[in-house]
Formats: structure tokens, sequence, C-alpha cells
């Protein structure tokens, strides 16, 4: 049986469906099959190119049988992509073509590379945690959706804050009035709560975060929270300001006062196709910009195997001083000896300084 191969692009920009028709003819020049939804083939066609054959998703081969999805496109196209294959567990593998994206594996330079990658099979599939998101109304179920980078509660209109408490773990936590709040996955982190002033989480790390957006709060800081946790915000009743639920900035649903949103780890994780073991702090640095200038690294194996030595324990020396003029100089530590003669000279001192006319006697303030 021949393999599948399912690539999707951003039709909208011309570069996206250059880099379609060259992938859809390397793949067929390989032997394995490239596969379009009827949209985007509409699309390529209508530009007036030849393209090699191709087979229709949903028409000529089913989902459940597409061996891999070939993104070509930013950060959205791949959790757009991302929405087609949730009933399945076909990984996903990104180009990027947009400006960041830090969910595709290669660039446009290394198309080529990539699709000879897909075609001798050489990628691992990574699983990334997703969220199980469910909205209550009046105590009735009236939402249940999933979103892989984040959830967010945002106020509705824009002259007036949303109102809500946030709760973790079936408790309470604070109260506020904000732009909105962020629920958010390791890979998540990067996205929506990044831009909130949120922590970046390693994907292997297994945690949810919850990042409020501009909270009129003391306690608004970023939480990094258990994967077993549940966390919940409810838009409160006390004023009639509304909501809007946001998962992955592309489906949407509106929240009246006295919504309930809860976010679980979703059991059904998404998985991306990796070719590269590149690790995620070079890929921070890579996709960010970020200056490493002056970075030695670890010393080579030989030299970390070196024994240490003991540092030196500095022991404080106490020692007394020669005299001077019949009176020891005493070290810190020990009680100085009264002097009869010097308290005597201190004592007349004072009897002059009190007999002073300049000096005001006592309930008088001095003159300023």
């Amino acid at each position: 049986m021949s393999r599948k191969i399912l690539v999707m692009t951003h039709t909208g920009r011309r570069d996206a469906k250059d880099a379609a028709r060259q992938s859809c003819a390397q793949l067929h020049d390989a032997g394995l099959i490239p596969v379009l939804s009827r949209r985007d083939l509409q699309a390529l066609e209508a530009d007036g190119q030849t393209m090699v054959p191709v087979e229709i998703v949903e028409e000529d081969v089913a989902l459940r049988d597409i061996e891999l999805v070939m993104v070509l496109g930013g950060d959205g196209s791949i959790l757009r992509a991302a929405e087609v294959v949730r009933g399945v567990d076909t990984p996903l593998l990104g180009v990027n073509l947009g400006h960041v994206g830090f969910l595709a594996e290669s660039e446009r330079s290394g198309l080529t590379e990539t699709v000879e990658a897909i075609v001798d099979g050489r990628y691992t599939v990574e699983r990334r945690m997703a969220l199980d998101v469910t909205v209550w109304e009046n105590q009735k179920k009236v939402l249940h959706t999933w979103a892989l980078n984040e959830a967010s509660v945002e106020k509705g209109n824009r002259e007036k804050m949303v109102e809500v408490v946030i709760e973790v773990d079936r408790r309470p936590l604070s109260t506020f009035g904000c732009d909105g709040v962020v629920m958010a996955t390791p890979t998540g982190s990067t996205a929506y709560a990044f831009s909130a002033g949120g922590p970046v989480v390693w994907p292997e790390v297994e945690a949810l975060l919850m990042v409020p957006l501009s909270a009129h709060a003391l306690f608004s800081r970023p939480l990094v929270i258990s994967p077993r946790s549940m966390l919940a915000v409810e838009v409160l009743t006390r004023t009639d300001a509304r909501g809007v639920l946001w998962c992955d900035g592309r489906r949407t649903a509106d929240l009246p006062p006295g919504c309930r949103i809860e976010v679980r780890r979703s059991d059904k994780p998404v998985n991306l196709a990796r070719m590269h073991a590149t690790p995620f702090s070079e890929r921070l640095v890579k996709k960010f910009e970020l200056p490493t200038a002056g970075w030695r690294g670890p010393l080579p194996s030989h030299q970390q195997d070196a024994k240490t030595t003991a540092l030196p324990m500095v022991q404080p020396k106490h020692h007394v001083m020669s005299e001077d003029n019949g009176f020891p100089k005493l070290s810190v530590g020990r009680e100085i000896p009264y002097d009869p003669i010097s308290a005597r000279d201190s004592d007349s001192a004072r009897h002059i300084l009190d007999q002073s006319p300049d000096r005001p006697s006592s309930g008088e303030t001095p003159s300023q």
C-alpha cells in the first residue's frame, strides 16, 4: 500500500502555494501519494500551473489512512491542521513560512530536505499536552471543546473589565477585575501566555499555566499548576460585563455573567513530528534571536572528571595588641576596663557645659 501524505498550506500566500506544489511534486517523484483537501487543490489550480496527480482527503482517501500531515505556513496553519486531525492520531510536521513558527520543525529554505526526511521515514513523534475545556451556564453544560495552546477568558467589550474569580483544585483563589485570564499548556507558554508575562515552560514539563491579563489586584502572578489539577474561571454577576472564550485564537464563544469555564488536561494529546533532536533551549534562542555572545559552554568530558580540591577553612585570629600608655589595646569582643581619670574628666566637662549661660534651661525650647 502506498504511503499517503496530506499537504496543507496557507492558500492566501503565493510562497505557500509554491511550496505546496513543490512538495507534492517531490512526494510524487519519490513514489508517495500526495493528498490535498478539495479547497486547497482548487486554490492551487486557480493559478494555472500544472499539478502532479493527487488524491483528495475524505473523497479518495480517509483521514485515518494518512501517515503524516505536512503543514506549510505559520503556527496558525499548524493549529488549523490540528483541528482537522483531532479525531485521529495523525502527526503534524510544520514548515515555517510565517514569522516565529514555534510549532514548525523546519524553515522554507529546508523544504527539500524536509520532504526527503518524510520519504525516508526519518522522523519521530512527540506527544504534546492539550486542554479539555467545558463551559457551564445555569448548571448546564453549554460547550465542550479543546485547545493545544491555550483557552483564554477575555472581556467582551473594550470599555469594561470582566469581573472573575479564579479557582484551582475546586477552591477559590482570588477575585478581581481584569482584561482576561489565559489558561495554557507548556506548548502555549510561548504564545499568548508569553505575551501576558507568563513563564516559558519546556514542552516536556507536564504542567498547566494560569496567567491573568492586566488584573486590578495585588495578587495577579502567573501560576504553574499540576497537570492533574482543574482550573476554573467564573464570570461574576456583580456587573453586566460579558466575557468571551477563545481557544487557540480560532474558536470562540460568548460568556454571559454567571458562566463557569473549567479547564483540565485532555486525555488526547496532539502529535507533532520531529526530524531533529534539537534542545528546546536552542529553539528558543533561534526563534527569539536571543543574544548568547560570551557563552563558553561546559568543560570537555576529560576535564569534568578531574578531582576537586577542598577549600581551606578560614579561622578568625584573636590577639591582644601591644600596650600603649599603660592601657592595653583590646581586640573585639572583650570588655573595655573602667578608667577613673577619663571618667572624672568627662564629669567635669559635663558640669561646665551645664553652667554655660547659652545653654537653655529645662523646659525651654532652643531658638531656631
